[in-house]
């Protein structure tokens, strides 16, 4: 019996049977520690994760294609040319990237007037352009026809046109008269929007909504001062309200 024990737990094994039972253990036994090396590994890309997370407390985050998160990429607001509704100095800004065709855009816009309404001198609203053009043909150059209007009339005759063609579903055809009645000379608007001299800058316009994050309309970004907080789609004034209030304090 006691050389038995000496023998170890195996010893009294056929030779067969100790083999496999050998082979099982290290099988086992190399299982374990894969399992740990890998756990080690995990453990040591989440400290590093959670290293990066605290570097950058203020980086406002969106997901890519992959699902990645990625920063929001933003140009930054201009006074003297962005198309802006309210105060220009004001601590927040709500930056929209729209298509003028776009009935869910109609339906946000609507809101984003009551929104100004109630935040009043408090918040401002950047306009910029977004026209998904295989949902929507005449999307283009409605953004085009809107920057004509700019620029013979200026910052308040834009959204005062911008209003409009929200209001009613025009046709492309019907463009000049619409600028017509708001009181833009409706030759010199012709001459604008058939020259194209804004078609880059609609180009451009979407460029920066796919880069910040956009991929439908409406798309909206909150902007208070470092923090970037994306608005995907029409949401309901109560969800914008419950975002702005902490930003307003």
């Amino acid at each position: 019996m006691e050389q038995n024990q000496e023998r170890g737990p195996l010893g009294n094994l056929k030779p067969k049977t100790a083999f496999k039972a050998g082979l099982f253990s290290g099988i086992a036994i190399m299982f374990v520690v894969g399992f740990f090396i890998l756990l080690g590994i995990m453990l040591n890309d989440k400290d590093k994760n959670n290293s990066n997370d605290n570097n950058n407390n203020n980086a406002p985050i969106v997901a890519d294609d992959q699902g990645n998160a990625a920063p929001i990429q933003l140009q930054a607001v201009d006074k003297n040319k962005d198309w802006i509704r309210g105060d220009k100095d004001a601590k927040v800004s709500i930056v929209e990237f729209s298509d003028i065709d776009c009935p869910f855009c109609a339906r946000f816009h609507d809101t984003m007037n009551q929104v100004m309404e109630k935040y009043d001198g408090k918040i401002n609203w950047v306009y910029k352009h977004f026209p998904l053009t295989s949902l929507h043909p005449d999307a283009f150059k409605k953004a085009e026809a809107s920057e004509c209007v700019g620029e013979l009339g200026g910052n308040d005759k834009f959204w005062e046109y911008l209003d409009k063609l929200f209001a009613d579903d025009e046709t492309a055809t019907e463009l000049g008269d619409i600028a017509s009645s708001i009181g833009i000379d409706k030759g010199k608007f012709q001459d604008c929007l058939d020259s194209g001299k804004y078609t880059s800058k609609v180009q451009n316009h979407s460029s920066q909504a796919q880069a910040a994050g956009g991929k439908g309309t409406p798309y909206s970004i909150i902007v208070a001062g470092d923090q970037k907080i994306p608005i995907n789609g029409a949401l309901p004034i109560s969800s914008i309200e419950a975002t702005l209030g902490p930003l307003l304090k």
